[in-house]
């Protein structure tokens, strides 16, 4: 409505301020800068554009800038407790600590719940999540029908992935106010990350229903469809979003993913580039269109994207992303010199802001091979087990070519393909209970055969819901190599299939992709080899505990001899031959990996041996990775 307005009276001061202080609101902070500027610029006398404007400086670390719109808005409207508490905020910002103290003594004498409140949410804006936490729960303590300081506390408890007690503390809220939409949307965005995908989409319907027009329960709904593996239903949710409201940067970028994921590329092109005109800072974007792999950057792309990348003051992930999309524009250009330099660089950022520990990795591992021993798995021989041969797992490291064997896999009439299921590893570590003292996987040994039936039972019903009415199932959670003897043990009958590539162009490829989420050994080329030779001795062990077990499939085989090889995965799989698995690019599904495109061609040999244009830049990694190169390249 205020655009519209604006169309009509473009000078109208008071839908320019209204604008830009519902940018605000909603974090789209350039456009509601420049609008509130120019509001306070016209209009010297209007105090709530220029507290939304110094709130928007104060929210962009710019504290000093942002004290005289602040001071003057005071001066307008001198008895209003959150203006005050604003005001505290920047002089604190500033090391101005008696300034800060005045002010906020000030606040809390003509509002005290609401000048505490306002602090504790300018602290979590800040990163100072501990001293927001005291005041919330402070605030929490004294009128625990405080509904708006309860949901700052369960925002700091997602924050710090404690996401049990954030359900619990929104339940609440939800109960007190069935009405508080807000508070619906962290619940749902809280299940999801439990892994809840299907109640989050129960939850988040209930928040559409409350009230069809609010654009952003579509949005959050469209997000919770995708992670159910519900693609169609996903889009319809994302495109009602942006059809209430068409500025919607994250629903376009949602949008995006679900129309890459059911194949319609150009689609997913033009909802992110829709997406960079709303937020051209928004470095995920550019990334999105990176990722699609088969997709090249313009030339005016690199221009802007070089431009913001060299904007020390963007937020470090922004700067991550259009590090990565950059190393993917160089080398579609054939400049790999340059496209090396951008992924070291977003890299470097990255690995800076994350925490890896080799030592965790190398300790973890060995603990897997003292207890899956061959002595364990003897004394196992005779215990009863869930025999179910339904899931056929695809481990390995990414960009290995596991999205390739679960594609010729999918095609197959007897098999669905589900993607990276997490369900091994959260059963796994489930079986800790610090107040036991039981610990996974030192606690295997104890386990009753009904308790190990049982942990095979619990998974097959969990992944129940990934799949459709075929007899056996994928699951090509990669990590899930340093879980073999775990999967052996409660599922004895099941399929499980190393990806093998070139350990060069494996390691190569993880470098060069930013992963949603984990694969925190993938930032540090050093980093990266330690890992892949912890992996290959890992996946030694299981070859001498287990003989036979495992099905090694190396991509580079598989690219020079397709139906050799999809005969012989399938032989392994105890399938019948059929032709579609060797047309696997012809086969119509949902695929929501980084590959989602490429498996969508004919075999090629384009991705063999690409870590030789690289040169000396991988000299390192290939020092480390030596030992295990294959025979046919030592």
């Amino acid at each position: 409505m205020c655009r519209e307005a604006l169309q009509t009276d473009p000078g109208d001061i008071n839908f320019v301020s209204l604008l830009g202080s519902i940018l605000s609101e909603k974090g789209e902070l350039e456009e509601a800068e420049s609008l509130l500027t120019r509001a306070v610029k016209a209009a010297p006398g209007h105090p709530k554009a220029l507290e939304d404007l110094g709130t928007i400086l104060l929210n962009l670390n710019r504290a000093d800038q942002a004290i005289p719109y602040l001071r003057r808005a005071s001066e307008l409207r001198p008895e209003h407790p959150p203006l005050l508490s604003k005001l505290s905020g920047a002089y604190s910002s500033i090391g101005m600590v008696s300034e800060a103290q005045k002010y906020r003594a000030k606040a809390a004498a003509l509002s005290p719940e609401q000048a505490k409140l306002e602090e504790a949410t300018r602290l979590f804006v800040s990163g100072r999540f501990r001293e927001s936490e005291v005041l919330a729960q402070e605030l929490v303590r004294e009128n625990p029908t405080d509904v708006n300081a309860a949901l700052l506390l369960a925002r700091l408890a997602i924050n710090a992935s404690c996401f049990e007690d954030a359900r619990a503390i929104l339940e609440k809220i939800t109960a007190m106010k069935p009405r508080f939409v807000a508070a619906w949307h962290d619940l749902g965005t809280v299940l999801k990350e439990l892994n809840e995908h299907e109640e989050a989409v129960g939850v988040l319907e209930h928040a559409v229903g409350m009230d069809q027009h609010n654009a952003m329960s579509h949005y959050y709904l469209g997000a919770a469809l995708a992670m159910a593996a519900k693609p169609e239903d996903a889009i319809a949710s994302y495109q009602k979003a942006v059809a209430i409201d068409p500025n919607l940067t994250g629903a376009h970028i949602g949008l995006g993913h679900v129309l890459k994921t059911v194949g319609d590329q150009s689609g997913g092109i033009a909802a992110y580039r829709r997406a960079i005109e709303l937020r051209p800072n928004f470095g995920e974007t550019y990334y999105s269109l990176a990722n699609l792999k088969t997709f090249k950057f313009e030339e005016s792309d690199i221009d802007a994207m070089s431009l913001r990348l060299a904007d020390e003051n963007l937020p470090v992930d922004c700067r991550v992303h259009f590090g990565f999309s950059l190393g993917k524009a160089f080398e579609d250009l054939k400049d790999y010199e340059r496209a090396f330099e951008h992924y070291e660089i977003a890299n470097q950022l990255h690995r800076d802001t994350i925490a890896y520990d080799p030592v965790q990795t190398e300790v973890a591992h060995e603990r897997m091979r003292n207890i899956f021993s061959e002595e364990y798995f003897n004394d196992r021989k005779s215990g009863e087990v869930c025999s179910v041969a339904d899931p056929i797992f695809i481990v390995g490291l990414p960009r290995s070519g596991s999205t390739l064997l679960e594609q010729i896999l999918a095609s197959h009439s007897m098999v669905d393909g589900t993607s990276e299921l997490p369900d091994i590893s959260m059963i796994a570590q489930g079986l800790t209970q610090p107040r036991s003292g039981q610990v996974f996987p030192l606690c295997m040994p104890d386990l009753s055969d009904q308790q190990i039936k049982a942990l095979g039972e619990q998974y097959l019903s969990q992944t129940r819901r990934h799949r459709g009415e075929a007899p056996m199932f994928t699951d090509k959670m990669p990590n899930n190599f340093a879980y073999v003897g775990f999967i052996k043990t409660i599922l004895p009958n099941a399929k499980i299939i190393d990806a093998r590539r070139h350990p060069m162009d494996s390691c190569f490829g993880c470098f060069k992709q930013h992963f949603a989420k984990g694969q925190t050994f993938t930032y540090d080329l050093f980093e990266l080899g330690e890992f892949y030779l912890e992996y290959t001795r890992l996946m030694d062990h299981w070859d001498s505990v287990l003989p036979g077990a495992v099905l090694r499939v190396q991509y580079e085989q598989v690219v020079d001899d397709l139906e050799s090889q999809v005969r012989r995965i399938l032989e392994f799989c105890e399938l019948p031959f059929e032709d579609a698995c060797v047309n696997f690019h012809e086969t119509k599904r949902a695929v929501r990996t980084a590959s989602s495109e490429q498996v969508r061609q004919p075999i090629y040999r384009g991705a063999v041996a690409t870590w030789k244009r690289y040169g000396a830049n991988l000299d390192p990694l290939r020092d480390i990775l030596a030992p295990v190169f294959p025979e046919w390249d030592k």
